[in-house]
């Protein structure tokens, strides 16, 4: 089907570049009239950056012309004087502006990782702002109303990583913790002082009280300072939290870990005997394991040994011993030792084939009922017994389908209402997946999804004969087990006022309209949501954007971590386009398109990916651009768009027309969702870099290692060299490409062979050779893995790396110079 676009219809291309073969099922008139492939949900039928599908009217909203020249009215807080008005974009035509033609212009990647844009506010204020890493919105400059917003045809979004692990946090104890007697904002750097005994809130504009104690500042020993408290100089700041915000005491950090019998040998590999878990005196642990039967373990101290107890009425499930299942891991460590050392040997010789997973969760889930927790579930098959059971509903025949892919949807809500039960008890479930077979993780992701879970998968994993996959997961579970936690937390997002946030994206359960519930949150998940304007934002200069992040530390402590965000507001397209942050349109589309594929359809999904593009270079060629050109044109700031757009449709989540395991492209969406950005953006746009010529050559010096900084190359064959190697850093996995003819040296001095035909066939890490090449590439390679929390491993799976050569033509796929005049005639339209 050479002539099918990855799009869905018939390519819009010269005859003389792709051979006329044309289906008209996959044509892109609409096969529902009204039906619109929007990425929608909230109040209104297409909020602003919603899409459309071809054929059906672009945007059933009327635009309200606004004017462009209105002033900026208005008083703002009293710090933000001098006015912004002054800072208008428009005195000069910034890089974010300038004029791109993407048919001509073809090597636009940067040679570094593109940093995220600053938003246009005052040097104090923008010193102070939050970091991006952490909080970070899709539109830098807020537009005045919606309708503006609507006209940009970009969607406005926040993206967050609430509880990364920070180098610097400053926590703060006090009996009295400032925040506004109106919308109950946390105080912080952009409020105003209207004098030293009143602060005006920046979300809602209420005056409030200086309280006495704020008075008095810790850091300096002053009094009568309040604007040079930490909590006023740090955009992001830790509170210990008072008895106020404890509805019970702090649990104690409570961990169960769940195993089928068939993963013996995934835990013989991977659980150490010596469990170094976050915690306390108070900490407890538990076992569960089960197959046709549910098995627990007696730790009770003075035990000579783990008594197993097994419970084979798996309908009507009991705890043998409630008291003694989980318990004191100080108190009974030998124990738990014990059981460690013999649970690999207790079902060596079984050949029990069932799987009783619904009714082992429910058992664990009563286990945990008083305390709340979390249950680290280990599962290498599709249940097939009792409640919760599930058949295989992959068809093997269409994994390759160009036409839509079916059972993205759970097949049963069985473990979503689990889930959400144990959301209210406090417990989070984390699913590892173990298995070469298919497991129905559309209907078991729910279980982790809801309970604000993580979910680990190792699709062809074999303990013996997949060494690099058992790598993978032991680094994994080492981060895992020792990072650090947060129990029984809820988060809070708030904004300014005239502003709403309507779609939540991530793992939790929303309890109310801007609460999440997150019975544990992990330094390694990330949020994001959708915003709408309500009310006209005509007299602010700024708005604000909080995330609040309440939780109990493994030790015991309550805690609250605020992060506070502060953008302009602009009244002018040319001023929102320039403040465009093309990672995180691309991130928050992503997460959009993950709910489109599963509420809607793939195709939907796909369509409505490719007229986000669409829409917003049509609305800049419309009415951003003053002189019209002919061309592909996008300001600098977007230019990188529509290629992260075909980067989306070439990934495993969203791609068509290449053989996808089921399992494989829904956990490629679950990562989408709840991956931070920075990681996300690795998955959908891989980075690829020379490795074979690494030089000190503006290299960087991190604890006394030299990093070498090769540049950023295009994912194109044609950047690919015989005598050369090259690595691919596409986030989860990082691929070592070595060139047929590749230098002598590199294979001698990096990898320790001889010549090309020694390259071992399962090399998955690289020797530690005592040489200058050598540790030049091994600092390189671990400087990228220290940026991100998972493991990685390097793999020499060929088809995979070329899979993520998204700018190149694949039988199924546009290439990039395709899908920009793909892009072109339907502007042009």
């Amino acid at each position: 089907r050479p002539a099918q676009s990855a799009l869905g219809g018939p390519l819009p291309l010269p005859p003389a570049r792709v051979p006329e073969r044309r289906t008209p099922a996959r044509c892109h008139a609409p096969r529902h009239p009204g039906r619109h492939a929007a990425l929608h949900s909230g109040p209104s039928a297409l909020p602003a950056g919603e899409l459309r599908q071809p054929g059906v009217n672009r945007l059933t909203q009327t635009l309200v012309p606004v004017p462009l020249s209105q002033p900026l009215g208005g008083p703002g807080p009293a710090q933000l004087s001098p006015s912004l008005a002054a800072m208008s974009l428009q005195s000069s035509t910034p890089e974010a502006l300038r004029v791109v033609n993407l048919l001509q212009e073809r090597n636009l990647l940067p040679p570094i990782p593109i940093p995220p844009p600053t938003p246009c506010l005052q040097q104090d204020l923008q010193k102070i702002n939050c970091n991006p890493e952490v909080f970070r919105s899709t539109l830098t400059s807020i537009p005045q109303t919606q309708s503006l917003l609507n006209k940009a045809k970009m969607p406005l979004g926040l993206l967050l990583h609430p509880f990364k692990d920070l180098s610097q946090l400053p926590v703060v104890t006090s009996s009295t913790i400032v925040r506004c007697r109106s919308c109950r904002t946390y105080i912080n750097p952009f409020v105003s002082f209207l004098d030293q005994r009143r602060w005006k809130c920046n979300l809602c504009y209420r005056v409030n009280d200086v309280p006495e104690e704020f008075m008095y500042n810790p850091v300096s020993r002053s009094y009568g300072e309040p604007h040079k408290r930490p909590e006023v100089q740090n955009a992001t700041i830790e509170f210990i939290a008072p008895s106020e915000y404890m509805l019970r005491p702090p649990q104690p950090a409570v961990y169960l870990f769940h195993s089928s019998t068939w993963s013996h040998n995934a835990v013989e590999t991977g659980l150490p005997e010596r469990l170094l878990l976050p915690g306390d005196s108070r900490t407890k642990i538990g076992f569960v394991t089960f197959d046709s039967t549910i098995h627990f373990y007696n730790l009770q101290e003075g035990l000579s040994q783990p008594q197993m107890l097994i419970v084979s009425d798996i309908d009507d499930i009991f705890l043998p011993t409630p008291d003694s299942l989980l318990v004191n891991l100080n108190e009974c460590k030998e124990l738990v030792q014990d059981l460690l050392k013999s649970l690999p040997t207790l079902f060596q010789k079984t050949m029990e084939t069932q799987s009783a997973l619904g009714s082992a969760l429910q058992a664990a889930y009563k286990l945990l009922l008083p305390t709340g927790g979390r249950m680290s579930v280990f599962q290498t098959q599709l249940p097939n017994l009792g409640v919760g059971a599930l058949q295989s509903r992959e068809d093997p025949n269409q994994r390759a389908s160009a036409k839509d892919v079916q059972h993205l949807s759970p097949a049963t809500d069985f473990y979503k209402k689990l889930a959400l039960d144990c959301s209210g008890q406090q417990v989070a479930v984390d699913l590892f997946l173990l298995s070469s077979q298919y497991c129905d993780l559309a209907s078991l992701g729910c279980i982790s999804r809801y309970s604000a879970g993580s979910v680990y998968y190792y699709p062809s994993y074999h303990h013996q004969h997949n060494p690099a996959q058992v790598e993978c997961f032991q680094r994994d579970l080492k981060r895992y087990l020792t990072r650090k936690i947060g129990f029984e937390a809820v988060m809070r997002i708030r904004c300014s006022k005239g502003m709403s946030i309507h779609t939540f994206h991530g793992n939790f359960f929303v309890r109310s309209t801007d609460l999440l519930s997150l019975p544990n949150v992990n330094p390694d998940a990330g949020f994001a949501v959708q915003m709408s304007i309500e009310e006209n934002l005509d007299d602010m200069q700024i708005v604000s954007f909080q995330a609040a992040l309440l939780y109990t530390s493994s030790k015991g402590e309550r805690r609250i971590r605020v992060h506070t965000l502060c953008l302009p507001v602009v009244n002018s397209l040319s001023d929102i386009f320039a403040g465009a942050d093309v990672q995180a349109i691309t991130g928050l589309l992503a997460c959009m398109a993950v709910d489109r594929s599963a509420t809607a359809s793939l195709s939907d999904a796909r369509d409505a990916m490719t007229n986000a593009a669409i829409d917003s270079l049509a609305s800049y060629r419309q009415s951003v651009l003053s002189i019209q050109q002919p061309g592909l044109l996008a300001p600098a700031c977007l230019r990188l768009f529509p290629l992260f757009i075909l980067a989306l449709l070439k990934q495993k989540a969203f791609r068509t027309g290449t053989s996808t395991r089921l399992d494989d492209r829904l956990f490629a969406m679950c990562q989408l969702k709840y991956q931070p950005l920075v990681y996300s953006m690795l998955m959908i746009h891989p980075a690829l870099y020379r490795v074979d010529d690494l030089s000190d050559e503006g290299a960087l010096n991190i604890n006394e290692r030299t990093v070498p900084q090769p540049r950023v190359l295009q994912l194109s064959v044609e950047k690919l060299s015989r005598e050369a190697a090259f690595l691919m850093d596409a986030g989860t996995v990082m691929y070592l490409w070595v060139g047929r003819s590749c230098q002598p040296a590199f294979l001698t001095q990096v990898l320790g062979v001889s010549s090309y035909a020694a390259v071992p066939d399962n090399l998955h890490l690289l020797p530690e050779l005592d040489t200058a090449e050598s540790q030049r590439t091994r600092a390189f390679i671990g400087w990228l893995r220290d940026q991100r929390t998972h493991h990685v491993d390097e793999s020499q799976l060929k088809p995979t790396f070329m899979q993520n050569m998204i700018e190149d033509r694949t039988e199924s796929a546009l290439s990039y110079y395709e899908f920009l005049l793909h892009l072109q005639q339907q502007i042009s339209k």
